[in-house]
């Protein structure tokens, strides 16, 4: 038992309590504080007797969370409340509309928002779905739900430590599919990063303590050449008599780790490391004159690259962040970043939606009108979403797009869309109805079909007839939330007019066999012919995809007409402890699974085909038992975040000689002799089996592709050592 030191636990709770007050001193109104020392005390008295995983008082968090809400998202007095009180409801005897009473309507809202969803749910839907749902349901109400919602996230992020290792990846799962790109479509840059490099942190862990590493050893240098970079910017600011700060600014973990990962290229290849950012203190007024007057300034300097100049000033991106951006090259002969902008858009990038409304009045609707459309169009999709808690988060997921494009309509209005955005998802921008009959564009005065993606500036007129109506494919041309459900709800309607039809050519044909369409029947039917839902079944008889004149065989044949695999009963990891205990026999101790780690039956997933080494997890499937997939899965971070409740431990342990097919791509110079060296190595020197090998060579450059079978990760490690000295090989 270790023993707590209560008395510096309570000076710890009250410095933590009072640098909360330091920081919202600057704007409690009369009352406030009072407020807060209101929810502080209840939140302590409730939270009293309960500690985190890490060991420490319950109440650090409520309390970091409220810190987080001030000092990094500068949130009021009603956050402070709500993020002190966020976890009462939720962890103690006290109920929603005892908060009302104590602290109004307003928090009692939050708070409710905030409070995860508790009962049963229905078969193959997400606790976690639901409660994400939820949450955005009160973005009709308030934002700040949200808000707090992801100062809550970032701390239980910062103190992921004392958590076991399932549960890490899980929350860093939902963190990345989720919660970043909220934070991002929300403006919170420093909040984003900080998610990313978080969830790396968790999930890769080698490769993020390498990029720290490598970013640690170059910081001296890094520094030294960014001082000689700005000096003669500086000067020249200072002479032309700006009031300006100039900022270096690190490119985060996550950022560099995607570039290595997407260009296939080493650390020492990312050259864009840093931005440099001048920050400029000028009137509303002078903003964007101000801010072209130093582009012109570093481009006396340094020459830009024409292709690399980001100009979110004159329209500003659909979460309201405005800035300048322009790459240049150094005399060192390296590019740099550099990004240009006010004091206000700077507080605008770093604390996103909240600082929105300090300047609400001064920007005459200008860049805070594009945050309030993006979430108008997210209520619309509230509103209108009756699809299961999954599909809507999917559709959420597509409206946190990174990217926008700018297009216009024929009269010249202005219209933004998410990037890849087609056509046919600016039809139904426009109204859903000439949506629906869209049969093409004039895209710049050039015919285009309907699934054209559009480039930022063109100019779109729509074509319309009366006789389009919207099918399946569409589902594949349109990226937008709006365009897609339009294009399901037409569909459904399609779908309910053909299943009448098919009811009423079954409902004929049972009479001819003496026969009334009762549940029983339809379920007998539906299983014969291996329907999902009793609608699938009647929609396929409509369409003419099921023989009526097959109905007549049902009672005949009581064998599916297509034999389903029978389902393995499992729902989730704890119900397959119960099911799954298959032991494998000692010789085939490969994969150990679950809390108590047995050995079980499993599958490797085919999206990543994990093989032993790789850091990997079980995930419960609905027929398929569990499957194995690597921690860097592409669809890892959707499973977890969707279906936290499959997934299960799994670790390898000691392999016996299993062979595991991996594949390799070689790029390098062409010569006399290089597959015969490659062969060589591949067969001679490490005993490795090949399957296929294919070799492309094109104006002196070298492309292979070999699949071959290696034991493990390190067995394929040390091959790629060994073929990477190969004479030629890049």
């Amino acid at each position: 038992m270790i023993k707590v030191d209560e008395e510096a636990e309570k000076r710890e709770i009250l410095r933590r309590y009072r640098k909360l007050l330091r920081h919202a001193k600057p704007f409690l109104k009369e009352g406030d504080a009072k407020l807060i020392k209101k929810a502080f005390n209840l939140s302590a008295e409730a939270h009293k007797d309960m500690r985190r995983k890490s060991g420490e008082p319950y109440i650090y968090h409520p309390l970091d969370v409220a810190q987080i809400c001030v000092e990094e998202i500068g949130l009021g007095t009603t956050s402070i409340v709500c993020a002190l009180l966020h976890d009462v409801v939720e962890d103690t005897d006290w109920t929603i509309a005892e908060v009302e009473e104590e602290f109004g309507s307003k928090v009692a809202r939050i708070i409710d928002g905030l409070t995860k969803i508790s009962g049963v749910f229905e078969h193959g839907s997400s606790q976690q779905a639901e409660n994400f749902r939820k949450m955005l349901l009160t973005l009709s109400d308030d934002v700040r739900v949200i808000l707090i919602k992801l100062a809550d996230r970032l701390h239980n992020m910062r103190t992921l430590a004392s958590m076991p290792r399932d549960k890490q990846l899980k929350v860093s799962s939902e963190t990345i599919y989720l919660y970043a790109p909220l934070a991002h479509r929300l403006g919170l840059y420093a909040i984003k990063s900080e998610l990313e490099d978080l969830y790396l942190k968790y999930t890769e862990t080698e490769k993020y303590n390498e990029i720290v590493e490598e970013i640690n050893s170059i910081k001296a240098s890094r520094n030294r050449f960014i001082r000689n970079f700005i000096k003669p910017i500086q000067s020249e600011l200072n002479r032309q008599g700006f009031d300006f700060v100039i900022k270096g600014r690190p490119k985060s973990v996550f950022s560099i780790w995607n570039k290595m990962r997407k260009q296939n290229i080493p650390f020492n290849q990312v050259y864009d490391l840093f931005a440099i950012r001048i920050i400029l203190d000028t009137t509303l007024e002078n903003e964007k004159p101000a801010c072209w007057q130093v582009y012109s300034i570093v481009t006396d300097f340094y020459k830009p690259n024409p292709d690399r100049l980001r100009d979110w000033i004159s329209t500003p991106r659909a979460n309201g962040y405005e800035s300048l951006h322009t790459t240049v090259m150094s005399r060192l002969g390296q590019w740099v970043e550099v990004q240009i902008r006010t004091r206000r858009m700077d507080e605008i990038a770093e604390k996103g939606y909240a600082a929105h409304w300090k300047y609400k009045e001064s920007t005459k609707g200008g860049a805070e009108s594009n945050l309030e459309q993006w979430i108008s169009r997210v209520r619309d999709m509230l509103e209108k979403n009756d699809s299961t808690a999954i599909e809507f988060v999917d559709d959420f997921r597509s409206n946190l797009f990174h990217e926008e494009v700018f297009v216009f309509t024929p009269k010249g209005e202005l219209r933004t869309l998410p990037y890849g955005a087609s056509a046919l998802d600016f039809a139904f921008d426009i109204h859903s109805e000439i949506g629906a009959s869209c049969i093409g564009a004039k895209v710049n005065q050039k015919l285009v079909p309907i699934n054209h993606v559009l480039k930022n500036g063109d100019q779109v007129e729509i074509l319309t007839s009366s006789r389009q109506k919207p099918n399946d494919d569409w589902l594949r041309f349109v990226v937008s939330s709006k365009a897609k459900s339009k294009i399901k709800e037409v569909l459904k309607e399609d779908k309910k007019t053909a299943a009448t039809e098919g009811r009423e050519i079954v409902i004929r044909k049972l009479k001819q066999m003496k026969l009334d369409l009762t549940e029983e029947v339809i379920n007998k039917l539906r299983s014969y012919f291996n329907e999902k839902t009793p609608l699938d079944f009647f929609y396929n008889v409509g369409k003419g995809l099921i023989d009526p004149k097959e109905i007549k065989h049902f009672q005949d044949d009581e064998q599916p007409l297509v034999r389903s695999r029978r389902p393995v009963n499992v729902s989730d990891a704890k119900s397959f402890k119960q099911e799954i205990t298959k032991v494998k026999g000692p010789d085939r101790d490969v994969l150990l699974i679950g809390e108590d780690m047995d050995v079980v039956d499993y599958k490797l997933a085919k999206c990543c085909n994990p093989i032993p080494g790789d850091d990997v997890f079980g995930f419960v499937t609905v027929n398929e038992g569990i499957k194995i997939h690597r921690t860097s899965c592409p669809n890892a971070a959707e499973l977890m975040a969707n279906y936290g409740y499959r997934v299960v431990k799994a670790k390898w342990t000691s392999q016996k000689e299993i062979a595991f097919l991996a594949g390799l791509e070689i790029i390098g110079t062409d010569r006399v002799g290089l597959i015969n060296d490659l062969t060589q190595v591949i067969s001679s020197e490490l005993n490795v089996n090949m399957r296929t090998i294919t070799v492309d060579t094109q104006d002196g450059i070298f492309e292979g592709h070999i699949m071959l079978y290696v034991q493990d990760t390190q067995h394929l490690d040390t091959l790629i050592q060994k073929l990477n000295n190969v004479d030629g090989i890049v």
